[in-house]
């Protein structure tokens, strides 16, 4: 039987865990799939000595972390900086790759109808790296939304209808609302928003965020992190069996 799992800390909440225990038993796939939940990144190579492993996850807050220990980068992982997928090389080595951003992709893509429009990306943390990659690769403008804004970004009291309204995509890349704290949002002017607007929020628990909440009232279309990570999911498994 072969093991899979996913690296992180405080990971009992973990999508990946119940996701590829259901894909291996409708699938009849012989394989485990199990938490390695760590307190330092410093512990990776233990859980490497300990156990036999054919393929990892990576979640907060390794992504970035993780790299040091990696042999080599896909690609796009390198230009990211980011990585939320390892392959077990057959040489024993191990390869990073980032699944998060092609499953962002490939989820706006079966939702988004203009790709001729601009986004505000909220948050600026290691989430949004995966976002604005997969944007920059489907020719869309975006504009990062911080609660300390550097050059060229906006900060949320500056946010004005006529920004709201020249932006028709806002992505939520913060924790805000994640469950159990799901009154919190990012304190956009949300009676701006419009049924011309498309708000992805990154949080899948719960399935409808205060933040989608508040869109849906002004007629905005709302999809959250679910389908993304499904998807990045599979990416992950065919990266692992190629």
């Amino acid at each position: 039987m072969r093991t899979f799992g996913l690296i992180g800390k405080n990971i009992d909440y973990s999508f990946s865990r119940k996701y590829f225990a259901d894909k291996f038993q409708t699938e009849k796939i012989e394989a485990e799939y199990l938490n390695f939940d760590i307190p330092e990144i410093e512990e990776f190579p233990k859980v490497l000595q300990q156990n036999n492993i054919s393929g990892l996850n990576v979640t907060i807050p390794y992504k970035e972390k993780i790299l040091p220990y990696l042999d080599r980068l896909d690609p796009d992982a390198e230009k990211i900086g980011a990585v939320n997928t390892i392959r077990f090389e057959k040489n024993g080595s191990l390869t990073g790759y980032n699944t998060d951003f092609w499953g962002f992709q490939k989820s706006l893509e079966n939702h988004l109808e203009n790709f001729q429009i601009s986004a505000l990306i909220l948050g600026t943390g290691g989430a949004s790296k995966a976002v604005t990659f997969a944007l920059d690769k489907m020719a869309v403008n975006w504009t990062y939304v911080s609660r300390n804004p550097q050059e060229k970004q906006y900060s949320y009291s500056e946010l004005t209808s006529e920004i709201i309204n020249s932006n028709k995509l806002i992505i939520n890349t913060t924790p805000l609302g994640t469950f159990p704290k799901t009154t919190l949002f990012p304190s956009i002017p949300a009676e701006y928003l419009s049924k011309q607007h498309l708000v992805f929020d990154l949080i899948y628990n719960p399935a409808e965020t205060r933040l989608m909440k508040l869109a849906s009232r002004q007629g905005a279309k709302c999809v959250n992190g679910l389908e993304m990570l499904q998807l990045q999911a599979e990416k992950a498994w065919a990266i692992w069996n190629e």
